[in-house]
């Protein structure tokens, strides 16, 4: 199990220490949408830059993937060419950039709430409704009082940070999911499932193997949850446990 840090004078159930109310204050943690749409952009840039050369390598091979379109953009004329190609992959980069804004994780987090938002889509917890917030591989999961998964997000937002506000705000953060190991992977048909359980599973995992399942799976997910079912995802794989109901 993932360390565990303790609340120290900001425990819920004390009176805050000096100092302790800009920790009362909602801090928010996302993404910097200037950073990653630059960073996209120019990552489309040097494509772009690189795509006239790598279609003169191409046309000199015998069979190459792509030939046909590597012939076509080789025999444009320079300078426009390259202009075009790099103004091209500026454009991409660009709209890759704000998608990976849209769907980026942002963490609001006080003494009173935490809010996780994804593509313009909020849950809101109560303070008193987190009981750990926990570190599993590239997701952020948090975890009711009596171990019941309230969420689990894919998140790229720098964790010690994540740790810091967390804790610093009164919550108990672990370095790992405590449940981890009592994860079993899903194949149809297993036992130990409440009833309609597997037939969801099938249909998430239906909806993962689409390039364009997110939706559908995230909703699933929220189905399995109320059936007290919690599901962690590993590649194409889908893990499953019930927690012990007080």
């Amino acid at each position: 199990m993932g360390d565990m840090r303790g609340t120290g004078d900001l425990s819920r159930k004390g009176r805050p220490s000096a100092g302790a109310s800009e920790r009362d204050a909602d801090v928010v943690i996302a993404e910097s949408a200037r950073f990653l749409v630059l960073f996209c952009m120019g990552c489309g840039v040097v494509v772009g830059w690189l795509a006239p050369l790598l279609a003169d390598w191409l046309v000199t091979l015998r069979w190459a993937p792509l030939k046909g379109p590597a012939e076509l953009l080789s025999s444009l004329p320079e300078p426009g060419r390259t202009l075009g190609a790099v103004g091209v992959g500026a454009v991409v980069g660009l709209v890759i950039g704000f998608i990976g804004v849209h769907e980026s994780l942002a963490v609001s987090v006080s003494r009173s709430r935490v809010v996780l938002t994804v593509r313009d889509a909020s849950q809101e917890f109560g303070g008193d409704e987190v009981g750990l917030v926990a570190r599993d591989g590239k997701q952020l999961v948090l975890l009711g009082p009596d171990g019941m998964e309230i969420a689990r997000e894919d998140c790229h937002l720098p964790w010690r940070r994540l740790a810091d506000a967390f804790a610093e705000r009164g919550y108990r953060w672990a370095d790992e999911d405590p449940h981890r190991e009592e994860f079993r992977r899903w194949v149809p048909g297993v036992p130990g499932l409440p009833d309609g359980a597997d037939a969801l599973l099938r249909a998430r995992a239906a909806a993962r193997e689409k390039g364009e399942g997110a939706e559908d799976a995230r909703e699933l997910r929220g189905e399995l949850l109320r059936l007290g079912v919690v599901i962690r995802d590993e590649k194409k794989r889908q893990y499953w446990r019930m927690p012990q109901r007080p």
